[in-house]
């Protein structure tokens, strides 16, 4: 099993929507940067951890819990010319972008980034890293066991 953070914009798709969505469950799309695409296409497995980040808005932070809820698909959007996801590049016959469903597992407390950076234990995180800006991530273990620990309200 691994783990994964993995961005949203929440005023696209927040936590609250996934809860809202029918069986806790929404595809992952409009990824368009490659190493991003590749950690969904060649590493996740369905029932991989992931930490459902909310990024570019007031308080950035980790909205919830999930996990990945099904194998590597085409990302629909790559071919629908009227989504801003959209790329003239892509073909039915080879697609270029990858989408995994994602199901939410529990919300507990919003963990905000600026909590996320004075915990020690959590210094070497991806996230946490000057310049990193992709929107998935590896998360390690002990990374992912402090995270949960402290959304479920019970400390690092």
């Amino acid at each position: 099993m691994r783990y994964w953070l993995m961005k949203s914009e929440p005023d696209e798709v927040s936590f609250d929507d996934l809860l809202a969505a029918p069986q806790r469950t929404l595809a992952w799309f409009g990824v368009r940067n490659y190493q991003a695409r590749n950690f969904m296409r060649d590493a996740m497995s369905v029932g991989d951890g992931v930490l459902f980040y909310h990024s570019s808005c007031a308080v950035p932070g980790v909205a919830g819990i999930a996990e990945v809820a099904s194998t590597p698909y085409p990302d629909a959007s790559q071919f629908d010319p009227a989504s801003k996801y959209h790329d003239p590049k892509a073909k039915q016959e080879e697609p270029r972008w990858i989408s995994v469903d994602v199901r939410a597992v529990e919300q507990g407390r919003y963990l905000p980034l600026s909590e996320l950076r004075a915990i020690p234990a959590l210094e070497d995180m991806v996230l946490l890293q000057k310049g990193s800006r992709l929107s998935i991530s590896p998360v390690t273990a002990q990374e992912w066991n402090t995270i949960v620990a402290l959304v479920r309200g019970k400390g690092a």
